[in-house]
């Protein structure tokens, strides 16, 4: 079970050939790999009132999923739902103080996991220019999953 990418040949392949324009993603297959649960991560990351909604983050459903610029239709975890249409909308979400690696983190909840470039990350977060963006994604450690997009 890779936990950094100098355990895994595929993803040392992939960070070498990643630039600016590399769609980046949360790999959920990641997740599994290193036996850690990514709901409990999601829950973790909600509202107050989200989290209300949801007891636990073992017994959650999943929803239907209406993608903004394809309108299709797909089934997500009810608390990726609840961080992309609520917790993501208030000012707390991500501020100046939250460490920036985990404003990446947070945006790809926020958007559904949309592949996203550093370039667009940039746009978005603004703080630090995309060649940054791109040497925090490509570094040793794999944060939360966010590795590069299946070519």
């Amino acid at each position: 079970m890779p936990t950094s990418l100098n355990d895994d040949p595929e993803a040392q392949i992939s960070i070498l050939r990643s630039t600016v324009e590399t769609k980046f993603h949360i790999d959920t297959e990641w997740w599994e790999e290193q036996g850690r649960n990514l709901r409990f991560h999601l829950y973790d990351r909600l509202c107050p009132d989200c989290k209300e909604l949801y007891s636990s983050y073992n017994e959650v459903e999943e929803v239907d999923w209406v993608d903004d610029e394809t309108a299709e239709v797909t089934r997500v975890n009810a608390l990726w739902h609840a961080l992309s249409t609520c917790c993501s909308n208030r000012p707390d979400y991500i501020t100046e103080e939250t460490p920036f690696i985990e404003a990446i983190f947070r945006v790809f909840l926020s958007n559904g996991n949309t592949p996203l470039t550093p370039l667009e990350l940039h746009e978005r977060l603004n703080p630090r220019p995309p060649k940054v963006i791109l040497r925090l994604l490509t570094g040793d450690r794999i944060y939360n999953g966010i590795r590069p997009c299946p070519s």
